[in-house]
């Protein structure tokens, strides 16, 4: 135990030093940014689930695995912030990747700094600081995958059966969180190259037998928690609904280049912007004074990153950021590795772009905590999360208000109708008004040009009515709200579009989440 202490007591004084500067600067206002499309319906999908047994495989019906909901349906109800606790879960999963970075470093480099510096340049990055502060199940997908790689590089070196069933398990997490687990499990052979490789052909092919026996133990696993999911009435959808997300394999020799190309310039933009760009420099350091003492580690890392972006570059119809977070830690692994070198003055150029890594994360991050819509999000980024139909700007302020009606009369109902019937609203929505049964919350279409007649109805039943819609979605014009039996409450605005951009030139300048109440008192309403 001394021995232990002295060997690695610094190292783990320091990673848990790095570690609670990662969780407090994560957990810091965690629900500053508004509800976002996907967190609404996930958390909504976990109040469900906790509150009906059998509906536990109720993501299925969307095509969408339940890992991420089974770990959130038994705490979501035990919070009064849904969206807070739905967001620690990815808190939680992106120190677990924090962690296995580290790791992973130490396995390939045999380098204690090295090993702390790469799960550093992780925590403060602001690619993980962003995701890792969503209720999204890519940080979880995140973490599954970088501890199968290194569970999996365990068993090709020790060839022992308990890092093969651990493997597995780790595999099978990553597979019931996202479909792209797949190509997590398509990676894991690969690490028979991180093993100790015999020179004779023979005891070659008997090591190379003898590993890949091992890795059909986690195939299996991995492949028995994925069945699990048959228990569900729609498991045929996790592949009916592949057709809405990929083309199909003939898109390959049909037309390569598109989207191809773009979506693949379009992960190094996001790697430059949310590295930040401090990243690229010091992988670059590191491939050029690494690759020759550690050939293979480098190449195996290099593949670990390309191998999966460049499939979604090539198949995905819709390709964002967070579909890539699951391959990015192994950009950081080679990123770290920079620090490597003794040559004096490689050492100094490596510390000056990690000093300019920093500061660039730092400023990033400072706005992600206080004021998100000055942070440098990639344009794609910073319209879904802040400036669109999909940001829930308001959403809470909207049900604080429906909660003051109800308690002012638990037994009178409220009606509110919400543009659309899934997604920000009316999920977003519904996950606030859990407990409050009085309060029914309905969809309502979308580009309404008048009250929809559920509304209306429901006012004359004696309900309280309102009606929550983007400015966007709505046809009728501000100076028609009260003829048409409409009295604004308040308007919320979300982040303002960048001038010159498309949106800015045929949506406005910004958009608005409107809350109305459904009235009969004013001149000139007919209903």
């Amino acid at each position: 135990m001394k021995r232990f202490i002295k060997d690695w007591g610094l190292t783990i004084l320091l990673g848990v030093i790095i570690l609670a500067i990662a969780f407090v600067a994560r957990i810091y206002h965690l629900t500053l940014l508004p509800v976002f499309a996907d967190e609404a319906i996930y958390i909504r999908w976990s109040q469900v689930m906790g509150a009906e047994p059998t509906l536990r495989f109720l993501p299925l019906s969307d095509g969408k695995q339940p890992l991420f909901m089974w770990l959130l349906m038994f705490a979501v109800t035990r919070f009064s912030d849904p969206l807070f606790i739905g967001r620690l879960v990815s808190v939680f999963s992106g120190l677990g990747t924090i962690i296995g970075i580290g790791f992973l470093s130490h396995l390939l480099f045999k380098n204690k700094k090295v090993a702390l510096i790469s799960g550093f340049i992780w925590a403060v990055s602001p690619f993980s600081f962003f995701f890792d502060r969503m209720a999204l199940v890519d940080s979880l997908l995140a973490c599954f995958g970088i501890w199968s790689i290194v569970l999996a590089v365990l068993t090709a070196k020790t060839q022992r059966l308990d890092m093969a069933l651990l493997t597995g398990f780790a595999l099978g997490g990553a597979v019931l969180t996202k479909s792209p687990g797949v190509f997590i499990a398509a990676l894991v052979p690969l690490t028979i190259l991180l093993s100790d490789l015999p020179k004779s052909f023979r005891k070659l092919f008997f090591h190379i037998a003898k590993i890949m026996a091992l890795f059909v133990v986690s195939f299996v696993i991995a492949g028995l928690m994925y069945n699990i999911q048959r228990l569900g009435p729609n498991f045929n959808m996790l592949f009916s609904r592949t057709a809405d997300y990929v083309f199909p394999i003939s898109h390959l020799w049909q037309n390569p280049k598109d989207p191809f190309i773009p979506n693949f310039h379009r992960s190094l933009e996001y790697l430059w912007i949310m590295g930040p760009v401090g990243v690229m420099a010091l992988g670059l350091i590191s491939l050029v004074t690494n690759f020759k003492k550690y050939p293979r580690e480098i190449i195996f890392l290099l593949i670990c990153w390309l191998f999966p972006v460049a499939f979604q570059a090539m198949f995905a119809k819709v390709f964002t950021a967070r579909y890539v977070l699951y391959a990015i830690p192994f950009v950081f692994l080679i990123s770290g590795a920079a620090f490597l070198s003794k040559n004096k003055y490689v050492k100094m150029i490596a510390w000056l772009a990690g000093l300019a890594f920093l500061g660039q994360s730092l400023w990033f991050n400072y706005w992600l905590v206080t004021n998100p819509a000055r942070a440098d999000l990639p344009r794609g980024e910073r319209s879904g999360y802040l400036e669109e139909w999909t940001a829930g700007t308001g959403i809470k302020e909207v049900s604080e208000y429906l909660k003051n009606q109800h308690a002012q009369d638990p037994n009178h109902q409220i009606v509110v109708g919400t543009e659309g019937y899934f997604g920000t609203l009316p999920d977003g929505l519904q996950i606030y008004m859990q407990g409050t049964p009085s309060v029914v919350v309905v969809g309502v279409g979308l580009n309404l040009t008048e009250v929809p007649s559920n509304l209306t109805n429901a006012l004359r039943a004696g309900d309280k009515t309102y009606l929550v819609i983007n400015s966007s979605r709505i046809k009728i014009e501000k100076e028609d709200y009260a003829l048409s039996g409409l009295k604004l409450i308040k308007e919320y605005p979300k982040a303002e579009r960048p001038y010159g951009y498309k949106e800015y030139v045929v949506m406005g300048p910004r958009d608005y989440l409107l809350f109305f109440e459904v009235v009969t008192s004013l001149p000139g309403l007919k209903l």
